[in-house]
């Protein structure tokens, strides 16, 4: 307990930007990350939601991460054990995440399940506190952590966080009831889904009847969305020890416009919104003396005049440029200057499907020639490892797609391999393979997942195809602990049920016996257009029948242009607006 106290205290002292603040006559607030330090401290979301919490004078908000040294996790800014919290905020990214949240309320010594906490009044009592839950991978499908959460916060914070906080205060003041407080909330504060006033019916098939709201409550709970501030979001705690250690994030906008038919985030974060560029500008003036590496989030929506702005405002710092990765077919000349004068080592391009036909199906919309083009345009101007985003078991995959993979894998080899001899310095390639995931709210949330086993069938083709290879690198995930988040991904809440076993990590097939579920009923089993989801208990205004029709075009080879607010109203988000 002791040294763990230490090491927390260690990165306080190491960080600037952060809030140390006194409790008294303050409400105690827990902001969770359920993963370690160096990552949470790399997530801007979490960083936005800590700086606007503790904003309120009368509300003291501390951090808590997954512990790395100790079972007990502990807050940074004084050491408190979670426990020691009436109200625990959490913001988690990814499904991957899940089981780690629910062990670190076990860990800390909350009942982690929601229903068990209910009738512990008031709301604010030791050892029982309020559990609210954000973050992206929570308004994609809440379900699965359902049994846990008392409140989710669906979508995007700013517009809502202030509100619900006043809430909670007058709440405490008052010695109000959980119940009673949920209730008030869940029917006046846009975006709040308390799960336990909802109750889910299933068919005898398993696939989910209807979800059944009280009259006081709406049927499905609307996302909320932020418009644009007068300042873009950015870091606000530097801290030597986070991933991204010396780099001050901006962001240049939320969402995408490409509709890539496999990803998430492109989707629910609609309508795609681009920042103007004085707001950016705005941003990096917060940016501390002496910290001269700018990392730009949302570098695809990007306009070329903008970017030129940006580059001209580095330049000038002198700061240099610092992203993980870049569309393919947006590397203009002004950037790869802006590259070559930030000395940036290594990027990342983003193919997924291996084959120009899949990336039709994907709705990718680059060719080879972008690709190759893109990689001999960096290497030129001094990269030194460039990595390979791909994406095995895609919909209508064959393996002569996996061989044109291998095949544009070589081609790029030997193009920057020729650009860095004239150089005189040879670059590497990492290739990244991941197994494709259904994801919900996507074109692609109606297909299955690939079975394991040709998966790693098709990895260890790869492997053997370029082992021989020098200068190339594979790094690829596990087909099986794919499948275990393809089931968290599509998953309701007897899936989250789960999620409180003793390792779950390890041990899911085993657990999921002794709970009589099949994994393949969520992973493996394809949708029809009818099928009531477990996460349409949401409302991101899409159009149902136009995902379903996005997924038989992407079937088909057919693309969809990007995503136009000024004049499309295809998908349904726009048409409230």
């Amino acid at each position: 307990m002791r040294r763990k106290k230490h090491v927390q205290h260690d990165y306080l002292k190491q960080e600037t930007g952060g809030w140390k603040k006194k409790w008294k006559d303050k409400l105690p607030v827990a902001l969770i990350f359920p993963n370690v330090y160096q990552l949470g401290m790399s997530n801007l979301g979490f960083q936005l939601v800590y700086d606007l919490l503790n904003r309120d004078p009368e509300v003291v908000c501390e951090r808590i991460f997954f512990p790395e040294d100790s079972a007990h996790p502990l807050s940074v800014e004084s050491g408190r054990r979670l426990r020691d919290f009436p109200v625990v905020f959490i913001s988690v990214s990814f499904e991957d995440d899940f089981p780690g949240l629910v062990q670190l309320l076990q860990l800390g010594g909350v009942e982690p399940f929601a229903k068990a906490r209910f009738d512990a009044d008031p709301f604010c009592n030791p050892g029982a506190p309020l559990v609210i839950c954000g973050g992206v991978a929570t308004f994609i499908n809440p379900e699965p952590l359902a049994p846990f959460i008392d409140m989710f916060v669906v979508g995007e914070a700013e517009p809502v966080l202030p509100e619900i906080v006043d809430s909670l205060k007058g709440a405490a003041a008052h010695k109000e009831t959980r119940a009673k407080l949920l209730r008030r909330i869940a029917a006046e504060i846009p975006g709040c889904y308390v799960p336990q006033f909802y109750e889910t019916r299933y068919n005898a098939d398993g696939t989910i009847a209807s979800v059944d709201a009280p009259d006081d409550l709406p049927p499905r709970i609307s996302r909320i969305y932020a418009e644009a501030d007068s300042v873009a979001g950015h870091s606000k705690i530097m801290s030597p020890a986070a991933e991204f250690s010396d780099i001050f994030l901006t962001e240049l906008g939320r969402g995408c416009s490409r509709g890539c038919r496999f990803c998430a985030a492109g989707f629910v974060y609609r309508p795609p919104r681009l920042w103007p560029v004085e707001t950016i500008l705005a941003a990096l003036e917060k940016r501390p003396d002496n910290v001269k590496r700018i990392g730009f989030l949302g570098m695809e929506m990007a306009r070329t005049e903008d970017l030129e702005k940006l580059a001209a405002y580095i330049l000038a710092g002198p700061c240099s440029l610092s992203f993980s990765s870049l569309r393919a077919d947006a590397i203009s000349e002004d950037l790869l200057l802006l590259l070559e004068k930030s000395d940036l080592k290594s990027v990342a391009i983003a193919p997924d499907g291996g084959s120009e036909r899949l990336r039709t199906v994907i709705n990718k919309n680059i060719s080879e020639d972008d690709i190759l083009h893109a990689a001999e345009s960096l290497v030129r101007v001094g990269i030194q490892t460039l990595k390979l985003y791909f994406m095995i078991g895609l919909p209508t995959e064959t393996m002569e797609d996996i061989e044109e993979m291998i095949a544009l894998v070589m081609k790029i080899r030997t193009s920057i391999l020729n650009v860095g001899r004239a150089r005189g310095r040879l670059s590497n390639m990492i290739l990244s393979i991941n197994s494709f995931v259904p994801k919900a709210w996507t074109p692609f949330q109606f297909h299955p997942f690939a079975e394991a086993g040709e998966l790693k069938k098709k990895l260890a083709f790869v492997r053997k195809q370029l082992a021989r290879q020098p200068n190339v690198r594979i790094a690829a995930d596990s087909p099986v602990r794919a499948m275990f988040q393809a089931m968290l991904a599509r998953g309701d809440r007897r899936v989250g049920a789960l999620l409180a076993a003793k390792g779950i990590r390890r041990n899911w097939r085993q657990v999921c016996k002794t709970h009589d579920l099949r994994p393949e009923f969520y992973a493996r089993r394809a949708r029809n257009q009818s099928e009531l989801f477990p996460w349409e208990i949401l409302d991101h205004g899409i159009d149902r029948n136009y995902l379903w029709a996005e997924y038989r075009k992407g079937l088909k080879g057919k693309t969809t242009s990007a995503c136009d607010t000024t004049r499309c109203r295809s998908c349904g988000v726009c048409n409230g607006l």
